[in-house]
């Protein structure tokens, strides 16, 4: 099979992509985004606790949502368009394969140690890798890039991969 992923894609993989630092996650945080979350229902108990020390966040809680105290993109990143289907390389300063199509190809999402009010979290996404396959419309592109997020412990909170495919 012929391939689209040139050596210098191949060697773009664990680059990244982007960098934000949250700012803490406050009791407000966590006790709003689970009203939100479980909405009509009263959400569980531990998202609601009056001890902040015994509040945990929802798992799907945003730390980014409203605002960060930092974030950096790859320097190539500059006036890179969302829709553009090299989007993947050209943020990282790499020529893309020149496809023409492309389409969400699904996430996964697994879960770390729970976010908790004070914490500070760091999310780096990073070109995770790159696959290929022949499909009904020719030959498909599938990469994935992949998001960690650790408090300031260093502790991994969750790790999202996303995957674009292009044909």
């Amino acid at each position: 099979m012929d391939t689209v992923v040139t050596p210098e894609m191949q060697s773009a993989v664990g680059i990244r992509i982007s960098r934000r630092v949250s700012y803490p996650i406050t009791s407000s945080d966590v006790r709003r985004w689970a009203i939100a979350t479980y909405w009509p229902a009263q959400p569980p108990a531990r998202y609601l606790a009056e001890d902040e020390a015994e509040l945990i966040a929802p798992e799907e809680l945003n730390a980014f949502a409203w605002a960060v105290v930092e974030s950096e993109a790859h320097p190539a990143a500059v006036n890179v368009e969302r829709n553009d289907p090299d989007r993947t390389e050209r943020q990282i300063g790499v020529a893309g394969p020149g496809l023409k199509y492309q389409l969400n190809g699904g996430a996964s999402v697994t879960y770390g140690v729970p976010m908790k009010v004070g914490d500070v979290i760091t999310s780096e996404t990073r070109l995770a890798g790159y696959s290929e396959r022949e499909g009904r419309l020719g030959h498909m592109l599938m990469s994935t890039t992949e998001d960690t997020w650790t408090n300031q412990d260093g502790e991994i909170v969750k790790r999202s991969q996303f995957t674009l495919i292009r044909y």
